[in-house]
């Protein structure tokens, strides 16, 4: 039976993955975040084996496989030794997801795993995953010197050629890790790199904002509101914002908007945002829902996620778009709503009422820009 990809995502959506790479703090940031808020871990690789139990070697050969010993498992080579890797964790992901639908029905849970940029794209959101980072160049060692590696650590130290098998493991993390690591930063999903400096409380507190789990309380000078430009990398950013934002009634007509870039001439969108993550947004178009042509420019796709309202980020952004206003020489600005006494308070005034081309009634108010 093959589900489709929204099927998926839409039953995965009271999970939270913490992926990113070896070392990079997943296990322990995790922890720490379900400790503090009364969540649920699920580790994947805690769980193998109870899925090699399930298995069968037909469907999942490489989940059971099996060495003789320690010498047989590390003397492999580094292709032999990455391509098994590869293959187990993909025969395990069906039972993973599995696991995280039953687990997530009526709960929050924090899957700490590793998945590809790929396997994130279709099943989970950019809101509801943070990657973990370490620069993949000595991993063994890191990996081998924490106490809840012990077994693996006593394993590997079997060997009768010890650092030959640490040098073929090393190898074969780094190989499978570089180019992930590099492909993360180049993304626009949320990261985080462990450095020397890095500490616990520090890292869990930007999750926490990340995931919402914590209130963002922040200074209104960090806020910066910026033009978005065709083909740039803060597009892309907005495109993902959109595709996970909570205003379900204009996503997908934003989204066909955005994606095809059909704005012309003057018209453009901004965003608001807070330590490099988009929070809100905001666009001057010539056309809205209303059959109106006479009628612009519009100050439109007024939008802030429920954790930073509150905090005037929606008048910083009508400011900021009616300052763009002027310099394209308009002296007034519309916005369209259903609301009473929302948009008096950043100086526009009723006019009249407008029919939408869904024929509903709304309220349409102006501004003249002084």
């Amino acid at each position: 039976m093959i589900f489709q990809d929204n099927v998926i995502k839409e039953y995965l959506k009271n999970v939270y993955f913490v992926t990113g790479i070896p070392c990079g703090g997943k296990t322990t940031i995790s922890r720490e975040l379900a400790k503090r808020h009364n969540l649920l871990v699920y580790d994947v690789d805690e769980q193998f084996a109870n899925h090699q139990k399930i298995s069968n070697i037909a469907f999942q050969p490489a989940m059971n496989k099996t060495f003789k010993d320690a010498d047989a498992f590390f003397g492999r080579t580094v292709e032999e030794y990455r391509n098994w890797l590869i293959d187990n964790t993909r025969e395990q992901f069906d039972f993973v997801l599995l696991d995280l639908i039953r687990l997530s029905q009526n709960q929050i849970v924090l899957c700490d795993c590793h998945l590809t940029i790929e396997e994130v794209k279709k099943f989970t959101e950019p809101s509801r995953i943070v990657f973990l980072l370490k620069e993949p160049s000595n991993i063994i060692d890191d990996y081998c010197n924490r106490p809840d590696h012990q077994g693996f650590s006593d394993f590997i130290n079997s060997t009768s050629d010890t650092e030959k098998a640490k040098a073929v493991c090393n190898e074969t993390l780094k190989s499978l890790n570089e180019k992930y690591y590099n492909a993360i930063k180049d993304s626009d999903y949320y990261w985080i790199e462990r450095t020397s400096k890095s500490t616990i409380d520090e890292t869990v507190e930007k999750v926490e904002r990340h995931f919402g789990l914590k209130n963002n309380n922040f200074s209104i000078e960090v806020l910066e509101i910026k033009k978005v430009e065709k083909d740039t990398k803060l597009a892309n950013k907005l495109i993902h914002f959109v595709e996970n934002f909570s205003w379900e009634d204009v996503k997908e007509h934003m989204l066909e908007i955005l994606r095809a870039w059909v704005f012309t001439d003057w018209e453009t969108p901004f965003v608001a945002i807070i330590n490099g993550q988009i929070v809100g947004m905001a666009s001057i178009m010539k056309t809205d829902y209303y059959p109106l042509p006479e009628i612009y420019p519009w100050v439109s796709s007024l939008f802030v996620v429920e954790d930073y309202r509150g905090n005037r980020i929606i008048e910083r952004l009508i400011d900021f778009a009616n300052e763009y206003a002027k310099e394209c020489g308009f002296v007034r600005t519309y916005i369209p709503t259903e609301h009473i006494g929302l948009y008096e308070k950043f100086g526009y005034h009723y006019l009249h009422d407008i029919t939408n081309y869904g024929n509903g009634t709304d309220r349409l108010y102006v501004k003249e820009l002084k």
